[in-house]
Order: structure tokens, then C-alpha cells, then sequence
């Protein structure tokens, strides 16, 4: 397994949908792309800026059952990837594992602040290594990214955030259909 940080939220143009940006911790070459849903979306950002909602979601409420069962997440590690599928689990603090979509086990991870992994099978088949040839080139690159990502999670600035809630507010089930299939 390889531990990774959420780099952060994006939207690709060819997809139309939203995908979680994981970055390899070591080495910062490998740069994972899992495409999710617009309410999973939603849910990150709020789990990655720690937002506390009046009422407990469906993150909190599954952290507040685990911690009821005497239980705690230590670990979150996105399995495999098959049938295009990718795959998660939670992994609790007495070994046991809950199969979960890697949205959903990376919001609670990250609101539960456990280490995210991936396995060396996934990132040999689906990341894209963003290995840059020298100091300069590697500043150039690291210094477009929102922060800076060799000192921890991006900041995200408030504008930043209501900008991306106010995409995923305009977004429907439509631009998620092939444009092929009518």
C-alpha cells in the first residue's frame, strides 16, 4: 500500500463530473483521478475543510456508530480497481474491514483524520505519474497547484468553496448521460 493525500476536488472537462485528486505522499509522481458523484463531491469538500453541519450527515453518523461499538477508523485503503470499479475499505482499530465506494471511505477518513492508502496494483493501472525533470520544472509545476502541496492539505479560500458548491448546485443528472445515448 502507498499512502496518499487528497490533493483536492476537480472537475474534468471530458467527463463532466467531478473527480478526488489523490497525490503520492513520497516522491510526489503518482497522481490518482477517481471520478464520483456531485453529492460525494459535495461531502468531501466539506469533510476536507472539517465544515460542521447542524445536524450529523451520513459521515458523521457513521463515525458516531463506529466510536458507539468502542471502535475507531486507523486506516482508509482504496483496494482495487476492477470493471473500471474502484474499491475501498475502512479499516477499524481492532483489524476488522467495511467494504465502502472510495468517496464515501475517503470523507470519513479524512473526518476522521486516517492515513489514505492505495494499492500498488491500482496506481500501476489507473494513475498518471506527473514525474517533472528538474528543480526548476518541478517548482513551475508544484507552484500551480491551490497551496503548497509538500506542507499539507491545500487551503481553500471560502470563494474557492462557494464557487465549487454553487457547480455543484447547477449540475444535473443530464451531464452525466452520454451524449451518444440521447
Amino acid at each position: 500500500m502507498v499512502q496518499v493525500r487528497v490533493q483536492g476536488l476537480a472537475v474534468v472537462a471530458q467527463e463532466v463530473a467531478p473527480v478526488v485528486l489523490l497525490r503520492e505522499e513520497a516522491g510526489l509522481r503518482r497522481w490518482l483521478a477517481i471520478t464520483i458523484g456531485a453529492p460525494e463531491a459535495q461531502e468531501l469538500a466539506a469533510a476536507q475543510e472539517r465544515t460542521a453541519s447542524p445536524r450529523p450527515g451520513t459521515v458523521e453518523l457513521i463515525l458516531d456508530v463506529i466510536s458507539a461499538l468502542g471502535q475507531r477508523v486507523v486506516q482508509i485503503e482504496v483496494t482495487e480497481l476492477r470493471d473500471s470499479i474502484f474499491h475501498a475499505d475502512l479499516v477499524l482499530d481492532d483489524g476488522v474491514r467495511v467494504s465502502a465506494r472510495p468517496s464515501d471511505a475517503i470523507a470519513v477518513g479524512l473526518r476522521a483524520s486516517a492515513p489514505i492508502e492505495v494499492a500498488e496494483a491500482v496506481l500501476e493501472e489507473a494513475a498518471v505519474d506527473v514525474t517533472v525533470a528538474n528543480a526548476d520544472e518541478a517548482a513551475e509545476v508544484l507552484g500551480s497547484l491551490p497551496g503548497d502541496p509538500l506542507d499539507g492539505p491545500p487551503e481553500t479560500s471560502e470563494d474557492q468553496i462557494r464557487q465549487f458548491r454553487d457547480l455543484l448546485d447547477e449540475v444535473s443528472p443530464d451531464d452525466f448521460r452520454d451524449p451518444g445515448t440521447g
